[in-house]
């Protein structure tokens, strides 16, 4: 059996090699201290790739709230008089013929009404629903696109296109590369969070952990899932009798080992590791203060709907507020309700109420403290649902959907692109989800098509190969 020298010298030799060609373009993207840590197992603060911005940044850090499921469109942001007056009366042929369907194959196609009331809404007369009541007071602080449209019909790989840009599994996903991108504000918090939560009525398609992946980057981008009960990260609190500065020795123990052997055989994963146990030390002191509400006053509990801690999206948001005050750069909030193929009409209005006064609260709060204008904060699932029935619901919809858009640098009051009479097709001013990727790092400051990672021999980027930016919504 070879030594241990043996071993680290040949794996030394091949890793070497390899890293005097490929890691040449590797180190001139990635800081020294990420890849080997700084001196005494401290690890410098990753500041970013994209470091001074590319533009003028409009945005310093995301909020997305991701109705998980798929959200109808023709019940909360794009009403149809036409498709009320056709309720189940067939779906013209000239439309659906050799169009993708999910669910709904060899179903005679037949059009299901709006399901829901809509009125116009603050000064600018948004069109929303009324299960929005809440979201109606802050009409006028978001854009609503209606052209969203989508490549896949399903829910697992269309997760993975919103979440990465592209279906093929196995890439970064858009917190991965903002974080990689512009680093974090925070010292004592990962730059990419994720909260999830889950309603009431049933209808919640599984999410998976891939979705807030670093794929090919460092592993140290990956985002941290957060639990909405009890402690946030599992293991954050030392066991009794262990001091802080015991553990301090410890991770210190441990970063030289690592540091030891990563001057061995010079691995990217190695530092990655250093870095993560740095970063588990300092959460070890500042999550709980994170999720100490004693602070926060009645009128701001009461402005969310919840004192916090309950699982609740509710929860979630104030709790992402708060993260966006620490400087975590992005803030992903998943909520699970919103696959509605049947029973629409209650359904939807059961899952609305769920979100609808929290998402108005995370707004407001976040004006009144000076965060929206840098703050982008995102609404929207991974596509829509069809304008023809499914008994009593609708199936998936990838060909127009929509979503809502708010905060740093973006127009307010707004309503960009159209789909067609009966909300099946986008037609004016389309969007693809590249092109919302694309807008989204604009907006921080990025140009997306300069934000790449070289991986198996070609620049890979968020966008993959598309993205425009929506300029008809930017301030």
């Amino acid at each position: 059996m070879l030594s241990f020298a043996a071993r680290v010298n040949r794996r030394a030799f091949l890793g070497h090699s390899a890293c005097k060609l490929g890691a040449v373009a590797l180190a001139s993207l990635l800081d020294h201290g990420l890849l080997r840590g700084a001196e005494g197992g401290k690890v410098q603060r990753w500041k970013g790739i994209v470091n001074p911005p590319h533009l003028a940044p409009r945005a310093k850090r995301v909020i997305w709230l991701y109705m998980a499921g798929g959200p109808s469109h023709l019940e909360s942001f794009d009403y149809k008089p036409t498709l009320a007056r056709m309720n189940g009366k067939p779906m013209p042929e000239s439309i659906t013929k050799g169009q993708p369907i999910a669910q709904l194959q060899g179903a005679t196609l037949k059009c299901l009404a709006p399901q829901c009331d809509f009125k116009k809404c603050g000064k600018s007369g948004q069109e929303i629903s009324t299960i929005f009541p809440h979201l109606a007071g802050v009409a006028d602080d978001i854009a609503i696109v209606r052209s969203l449209y989508t490549n896949a019909i399903n829910h697992d790989p269309a997760h993975t296109l919103m979440n990465t840009g592209t279906t093929i599994s196995g890439r970064p996903s858009a917190g991965s590369w903002v974080w990689y991108g512009l680093g974090s504000d925070s010292e004592n918090l990962p730059g990419f969070i994720v909260l999830t939560s889950t309603g009431a009525s049933g209808q919640q398609q599984p999410i998976a952990q891939r979705q807030w992946h670093s794929g090919f980057l460092p592993s140290s981008f990956q985002g941290v899932h957060f639990h909405s009960k009890g402690d946030p990260v599992l293991y954050v609190r030392s066991p009794d009798g262990v001091t802080a500065d015991k553990q301090r020795d410890l991770v210190d123990t441990v970063q030289s080992l690592n540091k030891l052997y990563n001057d061995q055989v010079d691995d990217p994963e190695i530092a990655a590791r250093i870095s993560q146990y740095e970063m588990a030390f300092r959460m070890q002191s500042s999550v709980p203060g994170l999720m100490d509400l004693s602070g926060e006053t009645k009128e701001t509990l009461d402005l969310y709907g919840t004192r916090g801690g309950d699982g609740s999206f509710a929860a979630n948001c104030l709790l992402a507020r708060r993260l966006a005050e620490r400087g975590v750069r992005f803030i992903q909030l998943y909520h699970r309700d919103w696959d509605h193929h049947g029973g629409i009409k209650k359904d939807i209005q059961k899952v609305a109420t769920e979100v609808d006064q929290a998402m108005a609260a995370l707004l407001k709060d976040l004006k009144r403290r000076g965060l929206l204008d840098d703050t982008l904060v995102i609404w929207g699932g991974e596509f829509g649902r069809t304008p023809m029935a499914q008994g009593n619901g609708r199936d998936h919809h990838i060909k127009g959907f929509s979503m809502w858009l708010a905060g740093g640098g973006i127009k307010g009051g707004v309503t960009y692109g159209a789909t067609d009479e009966f909300g099946y097709n986008a037609v004016e001013n389309k969007v693809h989800v590249n092109d919302l990727h694309a807008t989204m790092l604009h907006l921080l400051g990025i140009d997306h098509e300069r934000l790449t990672f070289p991986f198996q021999g070609r620049d890979f980027r968020l966008t993959d190969v598309a993205g425009k930016v929506i300029e008809g919504i930017l301030a």
